[in-house]
């Protein structure tokens, strides 16, 4: 079958598929075709007659490479059987099972998985006598996390838990302990797990000449995709089986390297070039996902990366809307603005909701926005990150808040009183029916052993008699609760505590407890939801990756949220969550909008505070975006002319970034009806523009407040 490639290929395209001597970087930006280039590539080399099982395809899930080679072989009209197609993990097991004896197991190995590695940690664990009546002990999966994660990143155990879990720093000397354990059991048992194959492949290879030269011989033409999320060893496997000149090329995208977590390391493909010596660079920048306005605003993202391949996007596409920058009055109204631009885009641009997709940098930054979709009826699917009524903590606290209205609620009870030591089942079902038949001398017998049961009810007992609204009961519920929060989840309790945090906000937009337990609770019949289609998608950013909707919202774009807090600290980080924005915003073909609310409550001193525009934001020219403002009126209005960080503080009914005065020293002032308020700024000599929780920013003549 003759392949008319000139034809189906764009020029950079073109070039990539038929450069097959010595390495070559492909770096294709977001929407670029990069999968077609590799599918014509393999067709080409084929074609040209290099053998199918001299090709040697790395992917990063084995769906992708079947997908790869499935297309090519349907392009060429022939077979492509040979062809060593797979992840780096199974092709690592391939070579290792016929070289067994190469690691010292004669007899072969056993490759774990992920259930087992657990529970060999336990046992491990169990034999070192460690955690012995620690209740908050790291669960068998967290340290088994931990390990996996000191080995994908090359760094100890206490360098991974100094990043990434600082709250379980105490336990460094055991989780050190339970790791050389692990490893010990591993050898003398014949057994490999995940990150073995990798580590094990490398010595394998450095170790015996002979199986090296093997592979570089039979594998002439080395393809790996996705190479910006590739971690160390594998890219030193690259350079092993490549050599120091081989023909291998690396297709990725910098600007797409957001899974450092995991271990990817960017300076993988941003050092290609040096060391794969003569390196040609192609860069594929035609994208056919998104219209030129779009990429317009992601290129300039870009532009203040401090490392990355040049690069432009550019498509035939040049209609279609400015994105929108959308400035909230405050994080609490956010999520109705958000709702009310979902329904427009739905009624008006005549997108299905499973068209639109509402993206956010962490799970629990959704849950306002989830809250808002169930009061209108909008179902949704979510993606990374559980949705908010699935969350174990969001469902402890409800259950605490179910009993300030129903103290004979026998669900709600039983679950508060499940992390009270030494309280089980039974038990548990005894105190219920004590304090419902008001058998005081049960109750007192048994909170005479057991002073935390004594105290919860206690505490109980307080809350019901004293909450008046749900914001006050949450505050309440949330000091009661924390202590068994980092009882009952010492793994992941500072991440559970975040969510907490969007709760208390949530609140500050109810009177009553009932309306709020309502629209907490009132979330359908989830087995019906799975049959049903056209729900909007909401998503992290790190799972929207590889995805695409017509229209695509992104939230909470201020600092402490995105880019996250510990990211403003350390330059790798910040610079990675640079990428994430850019890969948000690729997700879109035609609209996006980018939400900046101006002020976020702040539970601990009860007051709205204004926020910081995320650093991307403020990059932007004014020129690339419509600015959206939402008045005190309500509903959003469009703003021209002033670029988005430069507005003038002479516009009195709508949000700016930055107040004419530090609201510092501002102090706080009280209104008849709004009640407390803090007062962000002086308007003329007779007006403030306050923020009052649970009601947002409100201009109010001098007269009408009572300044504290």
């Amino acid at each position: 079958m003759s392949i008319d490639f000139k034809n189906d290929l764009n020029p950079a395209q073109y070039e990539a598929v038929m450069h097959t001597d010595g390495p070559v970087l492909v770096i294709a930006g977001a929407g670029s075709g990069k999968t077609r280039t590799i599918v014509y590539r393999l067709a080409h080399l084929v074609q040209s007659g290099v053998r199918p099982d001299q090709i040697l395809l790395l992917t990063f899930t084995r769906k992708a490479s079947l997908e790869m080679l499935n297309r090519a072989e349907s392009i060429l009209g022939r077979s492509l059987q040979g062809t060593s197609g797979g992840t780096f993990h199974s092709f690592a097991y391939k070579i290792l099972r016929v070289n067994a004896h190469a690691l010292g197991f004669d007899k072969g190995f056993t490759l774990m998985d992920r259930p087992d590695s657990e529970n060999v940690v336990k046992e491990v664990k169990e034999t070192l006598e460690l955690g012995k009546g620690d209740r908050s002990y790291p669960k068998k999966s967290t340290l088994t996390d931990m390990i996996t994660k000191s080995r994908n990143k090359e760094l100890s155990v206490e360098q991974v838990l100094e990043q990434e879990a600082f709250h379980l720093t105490g336990y460094s000397d055991d989780l050190r302990a339970i790791a050389t354990g692990y490893k010990q059991f591993k050898h003398q048992h014949a057994l490999l797990d995940y990150d073995d194959l990798l580590f094990s492949f490398e010595r394998v290879l450095l170790e015996n000449p002979d199986i090296l030269l093997n592979l570089r011989g039979r594998y002439r033409y080395i393809m790996v995709d996705e190479y910006q999320d590739t971690n160390r060893v594998q890219a030193r496997l690259v350079k092993l089986i490549a050599g120091e000149t081989g023909n291998v090329m690396a297709v990725g995208d910098d600007a797409q390297s957001i899974y450092a977590f995991r271990g990817a390391n960017v300076a993988n493909i941003l050092d290609y070039p040096k060391i794969f010596e003569g390196t040609k660079i192609i860069r594929l920048e035609q994208n056919y996902r998104s219209t030129q306005p779009i990429l317009d605003l992601t290129n300039t993202i870009l532009d203040g990366a401090a490392q990355k391949f040049e690069k432009k996007l550019f498509t035939v596409k040049n209609d279609g809307p400015r994105p929108r920058l959308v400035q909230p009055l405050s994080d609490q109204s956010q999520a109705n603005q958000v709702v009310d631009l979902i329904l427009d885009l739905h009624r008006s641009r005549g997108y299905a909701y499973h068209e639109i997709a509402v993206l956010f940098r962490a799970g629990y930054h959704s849950y306002p926005l989830e809250v808002a979709l169930g009061r209108v009826g909008i179902e949704y699917q979510k993606y990374g990150g559980l949705r908010f009524h699935e969350a174990a903590h969001i469902k402890d606290v409800l259950c605490y808040m179910r009993l300030i209205r129903n103290p004979t609620d026998k669900l709600a009870f039983l679950r508060v009183l499940e992390p009270i030591k030494g309280v089980g089942p039974k038990t548990a079902e005894r105190i219920y029916r004590a304090k419902a038949t008001g058998d005081e001398k049960y109750l007192k017998s048994i909170t005479r052993k057991k002073p935390d049961l004594q105290q919860l009810l206690a505490d109980l007992d307080v809350l019901r008699a004293s909450a008046t609204t749900p914001m006050n009961a949450l505050e309440q519920v949330i000091a009661i609760y924390t202590p068994f929060l980092m009882l009952k989840y010492p793994d992941d309790y500072p991440k559970r505590q975040a969510g907490l945090e969007q709760l208390a906000q949530i609140t500050t937009t109810y009177t009553d407890i009932d309306s709020f337990l309502a629209d907490l609770t009132l979330n359908g019949n989830e087995e019906e939801e799975k049959t049903r289609d056209n729900k909007l998608v909401l998503s992290t950013v790190h799972s929207s990756k590889g995805l695409e909707w017509n229209a695509v919202i992104i939230i909470d774009l201020v600092e402490d949220r995105f880019p996250s807090r510990k990211a403003l600290t350390k330059p790798d980080d910040f610079e990675e969550e640079r990428r994430l924005l850019y890969v948000a915003c690729t997700r879109a073909r035609r609209e996006l909008a980018l939400f900046v609310p101006a002020s976020i409550y702040n539970r601990y001193n009860g007051s709205t505070e204004n926020t910081v525009p995320s650093p991307f934001v403020r990059e932007l020219p004014a020129h690339l975006t419509e600015i959206w403002q939402e008045s005190y009126a309500g509903g959003l209005r469009k703003k021209e002319g002033a670029p988005a960080a430069r507005q003038s503080e002479a516009d009195q009914d709508a949000p700016s970034f930055k107040s004419s005065k530090d609201p510092k020293k501002l102090g706080y002032c009280r209104h008849k009806i709004f009640g407390k308020g803090k007062i962000i700024a002086e308007i003329g000599s007779d007006k403030y523009r306050v923020n009052f929780p649970g009601f947002g920013l409100k201009v109010i003549v001098a007269d009408y407040l009572e300044l504290l």
